[in-house]
């Protein structure tokens, strides 16, 4: 695993994740994925008693997912995060999750947007968040963009 790169969940895969196809469904990834976000938004410290006495969150805006690698019942995961850019309101971040073998499984890029919750609107990173946003930013500076981060959904026609 790259020192550019923080592991933010480690999980197993649990048997009511598994489909009828024998292996991991494909909401069980996005379930991974919205634990892994759980997970950043303490590592920036927005924890339950921040989010009850600020009334701040997270709140995800988009999300794209790519399958890669079949999970199976059992097999371990870790799943890291790569801060791809940031502004006032909003973190732009890309996920990984892995086997326990180091395999890649699926990746996830998110848009994520700071949120005043009693007025349900957008609003500005608190600045003990974006004191930690941007030490986080600063790690991933020389970070090369992940291969899948910014596609394109569609159907390739051929000419």
């Amino acid at each position: 695993m790259s020192q550019t790169v923080k592991q933010l969940l480690e999980d197993i895969v649990r048997k009511d994740w598994i489909d009828y196809n024998g292996h991991m469904t494909d909401s069980a990834y996005a379930i991974v994925f919205s634990m892994a976000v759980d997970r950043l938004m303490i590592e920036l410290g927005i924890t339950v008693d921040f989010r009850n006495q600020y009334h701040y969150s997270i709140y995800t805006l988009e999300t794209h997912l790519v399958f890669i690698k079949e999970a199976h019942e059992g097999q371990g995961l870790r799943v890291t995060i790569q801060l791809l850019d940031y502004d006032a309101k909003r973190l732009h971040a890309f996920f990984v999750m892995e086997n326990d073998k180091g395999d890649r499984l699926a990746t996830s890029e998110q848009m994520l947007m700071g949120m005043d919750m009693n007025e349900g609107r957008p609003a500005p990173f608190p600045p003990s968040i974006k004191t930690r946003i941007e030490n986080m930013a600063n790690d991933y500076q020389s970070h090369p963009m992940p291969n899948e981060a910014g596609r394109k959904i569609g159907i390739r026609k051929k000419q």
